[in-house]
């Protein structure tokens, strides 16, 4: 069995050594990264491997799994010329949160709390909920009053239980860390436990092997908490340390005009959040993050790829998700963000990708 690598902190250098419970940075309470740099396998060697994200095994920070739902792997449709679409929404609970919720669950299992939480309106309590059912694990979600029943139907059916927080998504992460600190829990968080990113990096490898050992000139993904970009960000950067890409694609992040802290951070200028964002409704629910945690981080590696931050409107959310669905593709409203972003001619004819990550 591999050995667990060590966790840091990007903020301040504050080690957490392997197969610890604690979830954040012991001195400053921010999210963690692992200290872990891999070397992908060339291309030729991925044939005949197992049809799952787990056949990138060398970048990934565990291996032989046990609570596979045959997670990854998910087609790559042409929308036009210069752009396609990875169906992220074929996934076993129906969106791209699996590819970080397996690594979680396999964690968890390696370190054996007395109770698995995580906190999430919708897609990532569903997935921790059912990788933990895989896996045999106790699973609290914790969820705020008034999420839709269809949500907590599906979470339920998992077998985890539901602890509903009076107040909104913030005040239920709140609750979840609070009872992340007591004795054996482990906290399932897609946002804070680095893990998940390296689940999610996979969405970029497959895409590299699927292209031939090429990447688009632009990866375009919705960002709230910024997960899915991250692992982006680390994907492209083994393979190109690897010498596997001869250029990095440009990272393009959109977020919904109604909720877009990173998008204003980036209009000033700024390395971090400016200001208070307040939530607001939107369609776009799955990206409405006003206080993403790894804000920082997030604007970095949009900067450092040379890409930039797009907004769409409600109206263009809507008209995308009627657009997809004319075209065979029948996505949840947040998925379709980044198709309302990029449709019209955003990135001036360079070739891209961008996910219909959620159903």
């Amino acid at each position: 069995m591999t050995p667990l690598p060590d966790c840091y902190c990007p903020s301040d250098g504050t080690r957490v050594p392997a197969g610890s419970l604690v979830w954040c940075c012991p001195v400053c309470r921010g999210p963690l990264d692992l200290d872990f740099a891999p070397t992908p396998a060339p291309l030729k060697s991925l044939t005949g491997r197992v049809n799952s994200l787990w056949r990138y095994a060398e970048c990934l920070p565990l291996s032989a799994p046990s609570v596979s739902l045959g997670e990854g792997r998910t087609p790559l449709v042409e929308l036009t010329d210069d752009i396609s679409a990875k169906l992220d929404f074929l996934m076993p609970t129906l969106s791209f949160k699996d590819r970080g919720a397996v690594l979680l669950a396999e964690l968890a299992l390696r370190l054996r709390p007395r109770q698995v939480i995580a906190d999430s309106s919708g897609n990532a309590g569903t997935s921790i909920a059912a990788y933990c059912a895989r896996g045999a694990l106790p699973c609290t979600v914790y969820v705020p009053a008034g999420t839709s029943a269809k949500k907590l139907e599906q979470i339920r059916a998992h077998g985890a239980l539901l602890h509903e927080v009076d107040g909104d998504r913030e005040a239920t992460a709140r609750a979840a860390r609070e009872a992340a600190d007591e004795e054996g829990v482990f906290y399932a968080s897609h946002v804070f436990n680095p893990y998940f990113l390296h689940g999610t990096k996979t969405y970029v490898h497959e895409l590299w092997e699927e292209l031939d050992g090429r990447l688009p000139d632009a990866i375009v993904v919705p960002v709230g908490n910024g997960t899915l970009l991250l692992g982006a960000w680390l994907a492209v950067a083994e393979l190109y340390s690897a010498g596997l890409i001869g250029r990095r694609p440009a990272l393009y992040a959109v977020q919904s005009a109604a909720v877009a802290p990173l998008a204003h951070a980036w209009t000033e200028g700024a390395d971090d959040l400016v200001g208070q964002t307040p939530m607001a409704p939107t369609l776009a629910e799955g990206i409405a993050i006003p206080h993403p945690p790894r804000a920082r981080q997030i604007l970095r590696a949009v900067r450092e790829s040379g890409g930039g931050f797009l907004t769409v409107t409600e109206d263009q959310i809507r008209y995308a998700q009627r657009d997809l669905a004319s075209r065979g593709l029948y996505v949840e409203s947040t998925g379709a963000a980044c198709w309302a972003a990029v449709r019209e001619g955003a990135l001036g004819g360079r070739t891209a990708v961008v996910p219909l990550c959620g159903a």
